[in-house]
């Protein structure tokens, strides 16, 4: 990834972009005009050999004709190019005459007037595609030299053979530059959104893991005080008091998700896990205290929401009476792995098909470089998490 421009770099950049777009004010066509107008000094020589008498008074005013026509052209298409383009049988028909009026005028007038093929060449490269400037430039550099040659005056065309040649090719450089210029800031802004789709994804995620089990947890309490109101009001108490444990911690977890500074903890979930079984009158083995030494922490982030998810689903949608929770390390083909795996003999729910908890578990192992595998057997549901250990770590039975 490239760093971001300075802003005198970045304030260069957009001068030189807005060079080949529509002017949005008085203020960038001026500059534009002022940009253009520096070029117009190769005129010096047709405007010199014309006021100088040379010639007779209806080939100067040919002259004259011919090299306003020339002029207007010139900065009709080049300024135009740098907008809004004619379209390209416009432009081609705009060159040929330019290309005409120049070898006209060459011929006619004198050495004086080779300079226009300066301007010939500026427009090759600046209005045909890549694979037509090439050729053309090079065929106005061929013209300009046998004008020079017909009015004995190949000193002056060797004078501006590079100037001619070289010229076309540098507007073809600036075109690209302006173009690729244009191409990397879409590129930034796609980036750009992207990361932000990204990042609304990962909210996303997060807020229904955290508010999925979170609510759930809530609604089991809830009816739990209830049907303890009017018996035993010190237990309903207990309940209350849980269920502002419970939406307290919910908060806090939603305003870390939302900053993005959350990371959940494999040991908190499984904890989570036997009060949020046992209120919902399930049966749960699980591991009180796991081994995570030398687990990365973004697998154990990952496996941490997968438990939530798992546990979330047996209580809200699977009818289960028992849930067995395992956590083991296992030797694999493609090296060491810690598996979670949860299990119960509910139904699994109704879906038909991966829900969004599902979906975004299997986004975040995969982040992790882990996978995820859930079904129904014949004993229940069984959802089985597994991310890589590092090489070279023991392996052993459980975790």
């Amino acid at each position: 990834m490239t760093d971001d421009l300075r802003p005198d770099e970045e304030a260069r950049a957009d001068r030189l972009v807005r060079i080949g777009r529509p002017p949005r004010n008085r203020g960038e066509a001026m500059r534009k005009l002022v940009w253009v107008l520096p070029w117009l000094v190769f005129l010096a020589s047709p405007v010199g050999d014309l006021t100088a008498g040379h010639h007779t008074t209806g080939a100067t005013v040919a002259g004259w004709t011919g090299l306003a026509a020339f002029v207007g052209i010139y900065l009709a298409i080049v300024f135009r190019q740098m907008g809004r383009p004619f379209r390209g049988g416009i432009v081609s028909v705009a060159v040929a005459v330019q290309w005409v009026l120049a070898v006209v005028l060459a011929f006619s007038l004198g050495s004086s007037w080779l300079g226009l093929f300066v301007y010939v060449s500026v427009m090759c490269g600046v209005t045909f595609p890549l694979r037509v400037a090439y050729w053309t430039i090079p065929a106005t550099t061929a013209a300009m030299m046998l004008a020079g040659w017909h009015a004995h005056d190949l000193d002056e065309a060797w004078g501006l053979f590079l100037v001619v040649l070289l010229v076309g090719y540098s507007m073809t450089g600036i075109r690209q530059l302006v173009a690729t210029t244009v191409e990397l800031r879409k590129a930034r802004a796609t980036v750009a959104q992207l990361a932000a789709n990204e990042e609304r994804l990962r909210l996303a995620r997060d807020l229904h893991d955290l508010l999925g089990h979170s609510l759930s947890l809530i609604t089991l309490k809830s009816e739990l005080a209830g049907r303890m109101l009017p018996d035993h009001p010190d237990k309903a108490a207990q309940q209350v008091s849980d269920i502002e444990q419970v939406s307290r911690q919910a908060l806090v977890d939603v305003r870390e998700a939302v900053t993005g500074y959350r990371r959940a903890r494999l040991a908190a979930e499984l904890a989570g896990a036997q009060v949020a079984l046992t209120a919902a009158a399930v049966t749960a083995e699980i591991p009180a205290d796991p081994d995570l030494t030398g687990v990365p922490e973004d697998g154990e982030a990952a496996l941490a929401w997968a438990l939530r998810e798992a546990v979330t689903n047996v209580v809200r949608h699977s009818g289960a009476t028992a849930c067995t929770v395992e956590l083991l390390r296992r030797q694999t083909l493609d090296g060491p792995v810690l598996e979670l795996a949860v299990e119960d003999n509910g139904s699994g729910g109704s879906g038909k098909g991966p829900g969004n908890g599902l979906t975004g578990l299997t986004e975040r192992l995969e982040k992790a470089g882990g996978t995820l595998e859930a079904a129904r057997g014949k004993r229940g549901f069984r959802l089985v998490a597994r991310i890589p250990l590092p090489p070279g770590m023991a392996v052993g039975s459980g975790a």
